[in-house]
């Protein structure tokens, strides 16, 4: 079984979390709780991107 965090055609979520913070993950697991989604589904390369484009500071928001 291929790892879902590293199927490159697998389906994907950029999640955000209250602290601003991004995540890529992977659409076939839930969602954790404290995260939402900010772009998804869809391919890897888009959530990437988006996380790239959004999250220009690495440190917490508070």
């Amino acid at each position: 079984m291929t790892n879902p965090f590293e199927d490159p055609d697998g389906e994907y979520y950029a999640l955000i979390n209250e602290q601003d913070q991004y995540s890529l993950w992977p659409a076939v697991i839930p969602v954790p709780a404290g995260w939402t989604v900010a772009h998804g589904p869809t391919d890897r390369q888009s959530c990437v991107d988006h996380i790239e484009s959004n999250w220009t500071d690495m440190r917490p928001a508070r």
